[in-house]
């Protein structure tokens, strides 16, 4: 695989090099140079295969001349070691539940397959630190993909006071070489601070740094996996919806696409920070500030994968439409499609897979294919939004509930550069 910046201003490089890189030079983030639709062919004889195999398929067409087939199945089939079932809701009604990892959040699947890719390509070379920001589920699944993990550390970049106390306690409990880093501020203020610190020659020079957010290639190719063996189990090509904060998930499923999976199309579902909705119903992407909602891992005023996206489209919006619609929801909305879902198939979802519901059944009503909503994150994760909303206890897996009872860890700063760079 050869890989581009979406700025075209920098080198073409290999997989490893851009992984360890995590952003490119020129400040862009990296994409494949171009893409082979292959698996419009393949895809007949990948009918029943599990999701490791699949993911194996893709992996090797990708990376195939820099990992051998062997190392690679092993590393994805010790990376994927949890089950990502199907669940049907109703007549052509499905939810891909993603939050049966160690972190109970979909983002386990992108992070234990890099941080097992980082170790792999990174090897015995002078110690790396994976900096990465989180409005709630990255940094647990980051932290823990490479607690303990040999020559990496961990930063993690959070708002103080804008994520669960569960979410909080499964990234600040770890030590070791994990360090919880609290910002007074917002998600994008922690998103601004990472790439910043990328760009930085002076800090570059003290400190070797990598990304585990989706701006890393690292963490997105893993992701289009679940949209591509999921897409085989539908008897067509699904419409998907997908919770979107910082569409790197979306931008994982356009992959799939772009590779020849059966997708028909895909419904960004997003909270009231709807960026992307509204650059695509006026074509002009207009960054804000991001507000705080239920739904906090999506709650992003200037998502980075747009980047991607564009280039993915030629930064030609009316494309875009053709395959992808918008649509913002607000907390009263997801309270009442929390009741809903429970009402009507007694199933129990968090916020975020939530909107994704409701982009399903409103974006995508009165449709004849199959509608696939992607279940991001276990409820419990979200029970201080989930129980009001449904009157009704939901329990903690043991996991979680032990998670909260370590003791935390916590660096605070301002949301500065200055201060960062003192951490790091």
């Amino acid at each position: 695989m050869r890989l581009v910046s979406t700025r075209g201003r920098s080198p073409v490089v290999s997989f490893g090099d851009a992984l360890l890189a995590g952003l490119a030079p020129d400040g862009g983030l990296y994409v494949p140079e171009s893409i082979d639709p292959y698996a419009s062919t393949m895809a007949p004889r990948l009918r029943g295969a599990s999701l490791v195999e699949v993911a194996t398929e893709i992996g090797m067409s990708w990376f195939g001349d820099e990992i051998p087939r062997a190392e690679w199945t092993a590393l994805v089939s010790d990376a994927l070691n949890f089950e990502t079932p199907i669940v049907t809701l109703g007549p052509g009604l499905h939810v891909l539940e993603l939050f049966h990892g160690p972190t109970f959040a979909f983002k386990d699947v992108g992070a234990r397959t890099m941080a097992r890719l980082l170790a792999r390509f990174h090897g015995a070379g002078d110690p790396i630190t994976v900096l990465v920001a989180t409005s709630g589920d990255t940094g647990s699944a980051v932290a823990q993909a490479f607690h303990g993990v040999a020559g990496t550390r961990v930063v993690v970049l959070y708002p103080e006071g804008q994520v669960t106390p569960v979410q909080e306690a499964q990234f600040t409990t770890l030590g070791g070489n994990v360090t919880a880093v609290a910002v007074a501020g917002t998600f994008d203020d922690c998103q601004r601070l990472a790439k910043a610190a990328f760009a930085s020659p002076e800090l570059g020079e003290r400190v070797r740094l990598t990304s585990a957010n989706s701006i890393s290639i690292g963490r997105l190719l893993p992701q289009s996996f679940y949209f591509a063996w999921a897409s085989l189990q539908m008897p067509e090509a699904p419409i998907v919806s997908v919770p979107s904060g910082n569409f790197g998930n979306l931008m994982a499923g356009v992959l799939a696409w772009q590779l020849g999976f059966p997708l028909r199309a895909f419904v960004a579902a997003t909270t009231i920070n709807d960026v992307v909705p509204q650059y695509l119903a006026t074509g002009r992407f207009e960054p804000q500030p991001s507000r705080p909602t239920l739904a906090n891992a999506m709650d992003v005023g200037n998502p980075s994968n747009l980047e991607r996206l564009r280039w993915a489209f030629s930064d030609d919006v009316e494309s875009m439409r053709k395959l992808i619609r918008g649509r913002a929801f607000t907390d009263d909305e997801v309270r009442g499609a929390i009741r809903d879902v429970w009402e009507r198939y007694g199933y129990v979802c968090d916020p975020h897979t939530a909107i994704g519901y409701l982009g399903a059944t409103e974006v995508a009503a009165g449709t004849t294919s199959p509608r696939l909503i992607l279940a991001t994150a276990h409820p419990a994760k979200f029970r201080e939004a989930v129980e009001p909303a449904l009157g009704r206890p939901v329990p903690l897996p043991p996991a979680l509930e032990e998670a909260l009872g370590r003791e935390r860890h916590i660096v605070r700063i301002a949301a500065e550069d200055a201060a960062l760079a003192e951490v790091l």
